[in-house]
């Protein structure tokens, strides 16, 4: 147990009622999970009001509450802390809670639109290679070195994430790679950690349902690097236009990574085929199992990375030669039979639907004809839909339109989105197929010897969510399933 006062170090507070002389047990911003002496924060999310709860919280045995605006009715023995953002005081207070494990560790957090989970699992991967204990918060799971949780967010609560930092430290845990995302950077999340070092990856279109515009979206991302302290290093990616706007404001170290720029850290693919790249990094050529320009510029990432945070270069090159992809990005098999490729890709914004696509068609042979089955989530960004659907069947030969993860909309309505985006002349190429696994199937039907299937959007996922219901569903194991069946 911690005393109150001690946990609202660094908080700004603007006025408190009762005493911060008193023990606490535990944080929540759940009242459901409120215990005996805990603090509940109370936070105002997109859905619900926390200041709701704050009752219920009491009767439960909350004996202290943090309030953007104090209650008119006060009950005695209840200590009311008022602070301008309880979202930002849950950050702190959570940090505190946990004695600020961020700081006994290496944290590096990745940031943009497309990359984030590669580049933290790669990385992970890398230093683990390296002999070195290694943590991973992303999208995919979470990594207390060799033991793993599942992962809710692409970036945690603060509470979980210093949870797991805490037990890193424990666990004596060297460096630890973290997805940030542009809602964990809004939502106050990633605040009162201490970074050693930030990359940024690139920024494209998505998350307008959120942010509303684009400007905002990358003032956001930004947000995280002008907060970086000046020991740290700041990595972006110089190809990118907005690449030198994340560094505009930092103190952290200025460093660049890029393909097509002179910079710190520079690629260039020298072949690029189904078996792998081959790369000339920083005038060291190094052969990578992963494919695909984007590959090129995460690998480039995570060599300035680890370069950065001291390992040398030569070693790291030859870490990342031993390197396999990561679940669900660019994840594929060949039929032994028909030689039909089929491709897994999480791609499901425009630019990474784009980048897939463009990289298959860089190195097939188009003789064979590319099959792309695609969707777009429901309850998120609607305007890139139209781009989707766009991007699909002018760069496929054949395309698909499909469920994503229709959440609470109406998959139809979605795909009558998607479908908006088609051009006239591509219009042929498309059929819809409301059902995912009958999409899917019809690819696998249609396919003939030498064809490529891609499915995009799921990547690693294991569900599909309709109506608030999550069902059991992989592209990767029903697509082998299905070609498997057709003796293919």
């Amino acid at each position: 147990m911690m005393l109150l006062k001690e946990i609202l170090y660094k908080v700004n507070i603007e006025s408190v009622v009762g005493s911060t002389d008193k023990k606490v047990q535990s944080i929540v911003f759940d009242s459901r999970k409120v215990e005996l002496n805990s603090v509940f924060v109370a936070i105002t999310g997109v859905a619900i009001d926390g200041h709701k709860f704050i009752k219920n919280a009491i009767e439960l045995g909350a004996t202290a509450v943090v309030v953007e605006k104090l209650p008119e009715d006060q009950i005695e023995n209840v200590t009311y802390i008022q602070v301008p953002s309880t979202k930002k005081a849950l950050a702190f207070m959570a940090a505190n809670f946990y004695g600020n494990p961020s700081k006994d560790l290496k944290l590096v957090g990745i940031t943009g639109t497309n990359g984030k989970t590669t580049c933290t699992s790669l990385l992970y991967r890398l230093f683990k290679s390296c002999g070195f204990k290694s943590g991973l918060i992303s999208t995919v799971h979470i990594l207390v070195d060799t033991t793993e949780y599942k992962a809710t967010h692409t970036t945690p609560d603060p509470l979980t994430i210093n949870h797991y930092l805490a037990e890193m430290r424990d666990a004596g845990v060297d460096y630890c790679f973290m997805e940030v995302s542009s809602h964990g950077i809004h939502q106050e999340r990633a605040t009162g950690l201490h970074f050693a070092g930030g990359i940024f990856t690139n920024l494209s279109h998505d998350h307008l349902d959120y942010h509303k515009t684009f400007a905002e979206y990358r003032d956001v991302k930004k947000r995280f690097f002008d907060e970086l302290p000046a020991s740290a290093f700041a990595l972006t990616n110089k190809d990118d236009k907005n690449g030198d706007v994340m560094l505009q404001n930092t103190k952290a170290v200025k460093r660049g990574y890029a393909l097509k720029s002179f910079t710190d850290y520079r690629a260039h693919i020298i072949e690029n085929q189904f078996g792998g790249l081959l790369l000339k990094i920083n005038e060291q050529e190094v052969w990578c199992k992963m494919i695909g320009q984007f590959n090129a510029y995460n690998i480039a990432a995570i060599y300035g990375c680890a370069v950065e945070l001291g390992l040398e270069p030569i070693e790291v090159l030859e870490k990342i030669s031993q390197l396999e992809g990561v679940s669900g990005r660019f994840q594929y098999f060949t039929t032994a039979e028909d030689k039909i490729t089929a491709i897994v890709d999480y791609a499901h914004t425009p630019d990474a639907l784009k980048n897939v696509i463009e990289t298959i068609n860089a190195i097939r042979t188009k003789n064979e004809t590319l099959i792309t089955v695609v969707g777009c989530g429901g309850d998120r960004d609607a305007t890139k839909r139209p781009k989707m659907g766009m991007i699909a069947a002018s760069l496929s030969d054949k395309v698909i339109f499909t469920s994503d993860n229709p959440r609470t909309e109406d998959p139809q309505a979605i795909l009558d989105d998607i479908e908006a985006g088609v051009e006239p002349q591509d219009f042929k190429k498309t059929v819809t197929v409301v059902d995912r696994k009958q999409a899917i199937k019809t690819a696998a039907v249609m396919a003939q010897p030498n064809d490529i299937i891609l499915i995009a959007g799921k990547g690693h996922e294991t569900y599909q969510e309709i109506n608030g219901v999550r069902n059991d569903f992989d592209d990767r194991e029903i697509i082998a399933s299905l070609l498997n069946k057709l003796n293919k």
